[in-house]
């Protein structure tokens, strides 16, 4: 399978944006949509990863000007393709194009290992978030190991 990762305002891409975190987070993990969507979606700088053949968006997440890097989102059927690595590169990526220094996750408990991997390390003690317990882990963008992925914008 191939795959498109564009970088994408809210104000172009909102429905397919909308499209992918839906299905995960309101669907899945039965987040509340008042608590999915929120006004730092308009502020943000989100990834779209779209398959090639069905144009269908598969993939998201964002990162806003303060370097919190959120919302990442697969579609079930394409989590083995590993598209949370490419929307995550994407993401360091934007943050060294915007100068940042560092950026910040609210981890889920069982992803902490997940982005350790990705040179992430935990800042602080646990706290609830929209019902679920996290993990702040932070990573300096020059530390990130940003996989070779090409945008288009």
């Amino acid at each position: 399978m191939q795959y498109s990762v564009c970088r994408v305002p809210w104000e172009h891409a909102a429905p397919l944006l909308k499209t992918v975190r839906e299905r995960v987070f309101i669907c899945e993990h039965r987040i509340p949509k008042r608590v999915e969507f929120d006004r730092k979606d308009r502020k943000a700088i989100h990834m779209l990863v779209c398959d090639d053949i069905s144009q269908e968006p598969v993939a998201t997440g964002r990162i806003l000007p303060s370097g919190q890097i959120g919302r990442i989102a697969v579609i079930k059927e394409h989590r083995k393709q590993k598209l949370d690595k490419l929307v995550l590169a994407g993401l360091l990526r934007v943050a060294k194009d915007l100068n940042l220094k560092q950026v910040f996750i609210h981890s889920p408990l069982d992803a902490v290992d997940y982005f350790v991997k990705h040179d992430f390390y935990p800042v602080g003690a646990v706290f609830m978030e929209a019902g679920l317990p996290k993990q702040q882990m932070a990573c300096a963008t020059m530390d990130a190991a940003v996989k070779k992925c090409y945008l288009s914008h």
